[in-house]
């Protein structure tokens, strides 16, 4: 990864495998040894909190952007270099993605999603040409990896999968990918 800064869009929940916190952690602290910038989504909970607390811990820098609307939902982390309030979820990914070198997506829910796929798209329309990582955490996004290979088959992607994104099993992979 040749990198600057990079985005980490994740849940704001930390789901039923202690893995995706666990993983979390981890590449919290490797953003940090790296010496990188973490943009993410500024909440103090779930695997969101859990990478942020790991860049803070390895004496890291994080700007946290969140929208006014989670404010009190997402439990904004207090003890971040920065955290940016923003009007809405669209300007937080925006700013999220214009801020970064790379994004790398954890498990998450609906909002992880959402982020990836605009992400996608964004790319696949030259709006940004920015290296997209999927931590595909113990499997978690296997069946959304196989609708995309189904995406392909039946023609609706303008480039292959491998020129969209790196999926990752282990968050030092991400590191050494490329």
């Amino acid at each position: 990864m040749h990198s600057k800064s990079v985005a980490v869009f994740c849940g704001s929940k930390t789901g039923n495998n202690p893995l995706y916190a666990a993983h979390a952690s981890i590449l919290g602290a490797l953003i940090a040894k790296q010496n990188l910038l973490l943009i993410y989504g500024g909440g103090n909970k779930g695997i969101m909190g859990a990478v942020a607390n790991a860049v803070l811990e390895n004496h890291g820098q994080v700007i946290g952007i969140i929208p006014e609307v989670l404010l009190g939902w997402e439990q904004q982390h207090e003890g971040v270099s920065e955290l940016i309030v923003v009007e809405n979820m669209h300007t937080r990914k925006r700013m999220m993605y214009e801020k970064c070198n790379s994004a790398i997506i954890l498990p998450g829910g609906f909002g992880t999603l959402d982020e990836l796929f605009e992400l996608l798209t964004w790319n696949q329309l030259s709006i940004h040409d920015k290296p997209i990582y999927i931590l595909n955490s113990g499997g978690y996004y296997d069946l959304l990896l196989e609708h995309m290979q189904k995406m392909i088959a039946e023609d609706f992607l303008y480039n292959s999968l491998e020129e969209s994104f790196t999926v990752v099993n282990d968050p030092k992979e991400i590191f050494s990918a490329n």
